[in-house]
């Protein structure tokens, strides 16, 4: 089969990805690819440190089954040396833990099996990076570490952090970047994908594969997707992840407790539904635009059927519990006690509304968490917050206390 257009391939492509380095590089990339019906090499590479596939592990692996759906060869590198060196970012206490080499192997596995519910993984080249560093000598070794030196190394940027801060680097943390960009030298990669965090080894890797005479790579590196909190990147240590293999109703359950704010990333990072139509979608309810995510990703990983029942059961055990009361009481406001931009701060508009009995008590409810607005009871971050002052707005302070604005005069 022919592959797609350039054109089509670089809209498909460039969807969800935050950079392109080179950018320049990659429609010529793919015209040399086209014209010689040559599949481009597609590399993307992980640590068996913790054996649970996560939706942020998910990103990378969605892109590279777009690349295998254009044509490209998909290429899995399983870390199981550079597991046991330990990534130095030290984003969790599990990277930062050795483990032995049947631990790693034992989650390679399982890691590998639920990757299949990503990629194509029959027809994708899985390699184990021991099967090359586990053959280096010492002199191997000491030869691939003269061509990079420590200024060019304290340029990674957890390096720089850690060197500011006066936190120990230890000596074989700096060899990490290293053997992560000689694995594109040794499977002869043509685009790597990875996180933003990732652009150092992916520039490294593109010099040691000048240095060997090969084609040099193209990194393409995606946002990190923010976990359910809506803050932090997702990761298990933090609680803020949903795995799929989790229940479907596990599922359902956290997708339906996200922030409204991370929504339109995770529907453009975790589906493949055209924008045109995500904005249509978050431009109605919230908790619909939830729960149409929460199916389509379902579905991904479970079955269609799965997630409509998980759907079915959340709204009957929690969606219906938290439907609006049917007597909301009308709490009136002036025209003239609002500012001149139709705002007013959020302690004094729940004071004015009488839900609070002075600003103090109404600072109180906000800095607890318990001062909300709008049917989807959206969280009040701080008593200054402006808050534009509408018709049928909807304001809550607790379970108990709430109603619906009037402006008048």
């Amino acid at each position: 089969m022919p592959f797609p257009a350039v054109e089509d391939q670089l809209a498909v492509i460039r969807r969800g990805v935050e950079k392109i380095v080179p950018e320049e590089e990659l429609a010529a990339m793919l015209t040399r690819s086209r014209e010689s019906e040559t599949p481009l090499r597609i590399k993307y590479g992980i640590d068996p440190t913790a054996a649970d596939v996560h939706l942020g592990h998910t990103v990378p692996l969605r892109k590279m089954r777009q690349f295998q759906k254009l044509g490209h060869q998909a290429v899995i590198i399983i870390g199981n040396y550079t597991a046991m060196v330990g990534d130095p970012s030290g984003r969790d206490e599990a990277r930062t833990k050795k483990l032995s080499e049947a631990e790693v192997e034992a989650n390679a596995q399982f890691y590998l099996s639920q990757v299949g519910k990503v990629i194509d993984i029959d027809t994708a080249e899985v390699h184990r990076n021991g099967n090359w560093f586990g053959g280096m000598s010492f002199a191997d070794i000491l030869g691939l570490c003269g061509k990079v030196t420590v200024a060019q190394l304290l340029t990674r940027d957890d390096f720089a952090k850690r060197m500011k801060a006066e936190t120990p680097i230890y000596l074989h943390e700096c060899l990490y970047p290293l053997m992560q960009a000689w694995d594109s030298v040794e499977i002869k990669a043509d685009i790597e994908l990875g996180g933003t965090e990732q652009l150092y080894s992916f520039m490294l890797a593109r010099d040691l594969q000048k240095d060997a005479g090969l084609s040099q790579q193209i990194g393409l590196m995606s946002p990190i997707l923010v976990g359910t909190d809506g803050k932090k990147r997702m990761g298990k240590s933090l609680g803020n992840y949903i795995g799929i293999s989790e229940d479907p109703y596990e599922m359902m359950k956290k997708f339906m407790q996200l922030s409204d704010a991370c929504m339109r990333m995770y529907y453009e990072l975790l589906t493949d539904i055209p924008m045109e139509e995500v904005d249509t979608i978050l431009a109605g309810h919230p908790k619909e635009a939830k729960v149409t995510l929460a199916k389509h990703v379902i579905s991904e990983y479970h079955d269609a059927g799965a997630a409509d029942d998980s759907a079915t059961r959340w709204q009957r055990e929690i969606g219906d519990r938290s439907a609006l009361p049917e007597d909301i009481p009308v709490a009136e406001i002036a025209r003239s006690e609002i500012n001149d931009d139709g705002t007013l701060p959020a302690a004094i508009l729940l004071k004015v509304a009488g839900l609070c009995q002075s600003s103090g008590e109404a600072r109180r409810a906000i800095q607890q968490g318990g001062a909300k607005l709008g049917e989807d009871k959206t969280k009040i971050e701080s008593h200054d917050q402006p808050i534009e002052v509408t018709d049928g707005l909807l304001l809550w302070v607790g379970k108990k206390r709430f109603c619906k604005l009037k402006v008048v005069g």
